[in-house]
């Protein structure tokens, strides 16, 4: 049986810890670990955090959220309409960042790598960024 959840939220920084909460919640019927549950929020928060920073810069707008999990594969889209990224694979780069006199690690794309068993980014100019991630989840 494949459960889907899909939410349209605003990027806005007070939205992030709620999404990052509800797909954590929504996970939880399969008895993760605790490890399991750390590393789907830390990867969630990264992404909505980049959305949130990078994508709108002038001004706000929404973020599409939509999780799926079929058969212990949890499939998390997150996707934007903002700048888009101009050269995706130096984004992906540790320690890259565009916002280098604020306070950005450059970690993002890193800990969704880290932390999911799949990590796939499609960006385009002007029209905005899409973050797939894929997490296998053994439940305890």
């Amino acid at each position: 049986m494949k459960n889907e959840l899909f939410m349209r939220i605003k990027a806005s920084l007070v939205n992030e810890s709620f999404i990052r909460s509800s797909i954590a919640s929504f996970v939880a019927y399969l008895n993760p670990s605790v490890e399991t549950i750390q590393e789907i929020k830390t990867a969630v928060s990264e992404a909505i955090t980049n959305c949130i920073v990078h994508a709108y810069p002038n001004h706000d707008d929404y973020i599409d959220i939509d999780v799926s999990i079929e058969k212990g594969l949890m499939l998390i889209k997150i996707k934007d309409y903002g700048i888009g990224i101009e050269n995706i694979n130096k984004a992906r780069e540790p320690f890259y960042s565009t916002k280098t006199k604020e306070e950005r690690s450059g970690m993002g794309f890193t800990l969704m790598e880290t932390f999911m068993d799949s990590l796939v980014v499609r960006s385009q100019l002007n029209v905005g960024t899409e973050v797939v991630m894929e997490k296998h989840i053994v439940g305890v």
